[in-house]
């Protein structure tokens, strides 16, 4: 009926810094894909920043010292999610007492259903973890740390002109052999999982979060003769690399991208194919923001296609899709047309490059532009005789075959920050005016905050104020009301059976 229908609510979540450390720039990048709820993911992406950026890297200089902070940062955000949660525990428990000893679940919903809704609301509120992939550009060198199945991909063109694709996360997921051996010596039926596909209500083998396959193991029989904890937060570091001033650029998706189009095409390369999507969209939009936008429309495009005109096993491969976010960091790679900023307007061009799967047998190629190109480009842009979204004339490249190594003799970084997520909950061409991007610079205190905006003070004094009675009809009052009215079957008098 061209309704969008959701399963649940946009569980995925991001962040980009730019931070300034002893003179030195910071970039930190992250994206977190949530399951069974966003709370677990949006906690993390508040709170791994300031497990990162607050004076944790001062005086780190080996890559062991800062590979070690990234990993106890992961732990740290562990910690501090449960222990956010803790009274919600602890109200679990005080209710649970209410109920007899030794009563069946059953037997509870019929005799006290009151207290099992509570217990049913407190259950949705501890439920859920997230994924997590965070990247650390510091002192010149890329660091990358991960738990669960989102990925991040290193793309550079090498000396050679050749453009390699480098995963370096690690999915940790039962369908990765490390991680089936692992759990094979914590005494758990691997075969059984992989039968199961899931290790309590998500793939994950690894995530931030999720209380029931941690703290509350035992209570899953297919995780009960586990010795210890069969999910943990122990996140999988790489690095460094050397950024040189090679063309490269780096992407963190959640898992809701390369899935889609895995199930849309069946290709067995679905890192070098987005790749290849992105560096290919790198020499038609103005922006990162656009870059990243037309490839999650691309991949959207692809997944309905295959389920609009494929076989019936396709159809019910593709009939629905996880959430997707795709984050793009651009390190010297040439953006045709390229502005200054990447939300201050540009076009997007959202069928600019049409994408055929690679034939089989054939290696897949891309056009890289050469940097004398992508210099032109660039004065091109900031002399202002470009209009966003013409493209600007340039020779034409030569044709570099695909990798998917990586060299690890990078060089120095170049510092441009540029950054951008996109999600399919948003489509089309956006612009704003430039004011909105240039807002005067917010003085702080001697506390390091922002003067407030408004004054709340008479505010919570009025609600203070208030009685237990007048609290209740406000809440009554305030709660959001359903835009429907409901539907009342009515019974036909001449189908009705007869006394």
């Amino acid at each position: 009926d061209g309704i969008r229908r959701e399963e649940h609510e946009f569980e995925d979540c991001s962040f980009h810094f730019k931070f300034k450390m002893h003179d030195e720039d910071c970039y930190l990048y992250g994206v977190f894909d949530g399951h069974d709820g966003s709370r677990a993911a949006n906690f993390a992406a508040q709170r791994m920043p300031a497990e990162l950026l607050l004076g944790q890297l001062l005086e780190k200089t080996t890559d062991e010292d800062i590979k070690d902070v990234l990993n106890q940062a992961f732990i740290a955000v562990e910690k501090s999610f449960f222990e956010s949660i803790d009274h919600i525990f602890a109200e679990k428990t005080t209710i649970q007492l209410q109920l007899p000893e030794g009563i069946g679940h059953y037997e509870a919903l019929n005799q006290f259903p009151d207290v099992m809704k509570k217990l049913d609301a407190l259950e949705r509120e501890i439920t859920g973890g997230t994924t997590a992939t965070v990247a650390l550009v510091y002192k010149s060198k890329l660091y990358v740390a991960n738990v669960g199945d989102t990925r991040a991909l290193f793309c550079q063109t090498d000396e050679g002109g050749v453009f390699k694709v480098a995963q370096l996360s690690v999915d940790h997921s039962i369908f990765n052999e490390e991680e089936l051996n692992r759990l094979s010596q914590l005494g758990l039926d691997v075969e059984r999982l992989k039968l199961h596909r899931r290790i309590g209500s998500s793939d994950s083998t690894r995530c931030i979060g999720d209380y029931h396959v941690k703290g509350g193991y035992m209570d899953i029989e297919i995780l009960q003769n586990a010795t210890r904890e069969p999910v943990i937060a122990d996140p999988y570091v790489h690095g460094s690399i050397e950024i040189g001033n090679r063309p490269s650029f780096l992407i963190i998706m959640s898992d809701g991208l390369y899935q889609a189009l895995q199930a849309a095409t069946n290709t067995d390369r679905v890192n070098i194919d987005i790749a290849r999507m992105v560096a290919a969209e790198f020499s038609q939009q103005s922006t990162l923001n656009g870059v990243a936008q037309a490839v999650v429309d691309k991949v959207v495009r692809i997944h309905h296609d295959a389920f609009i005109g494929g076989t019936p096993e396709m159809k019910q491969i593709c009939q629905k899709r996880g959430d997707i976010t795709l984050l793009v960091r651009n390190f010297n790679y040439p953006l045709a047309n390229a502005i200054n900023s990447p939300t201050a307007g540009g076009a997007y061009h959202p069928v600019s490059v049409p994408f055929y799967s690679p034939r089989p047998n054939l290696p897949p190629t891309v056009t890289i532009p050469t940097l004398s190109t992508a210099e032109r480009v660039e004065n091109h842009s900031e002399s202002g005789a470009s209009t966003p979204g013409t493209p600007t004339p340039a020779q034409t490249p030569p044709r570099d075959t695909l990798s998917s190594t990586l060299e690890s003799t990078f060089q120095d970084t170049n510092h441009t920050y540029t950054s951008t997520e996109s999600s399919t909950q948003s489509s089309g061409e956006m612009r704003f005016p430039t004011r909105f991007y240039n807002p005067n610079k917010l003085e702080l205190d001697e506390n390091g905050r922002v003067e407030a905006y408004v004054d709340f003070s008479e505010f919570y004094d009025a609600i203070k104020k208030l009685t237990d009675s007048q609290i209740e009809s406000l809440n009554a009052e305030t709660k959001p009301k359903s835009a429907y009215e409901p539907i009342t079957e009515e019974v036909d008098s001449l189908s009705a059976p007869e006394n």
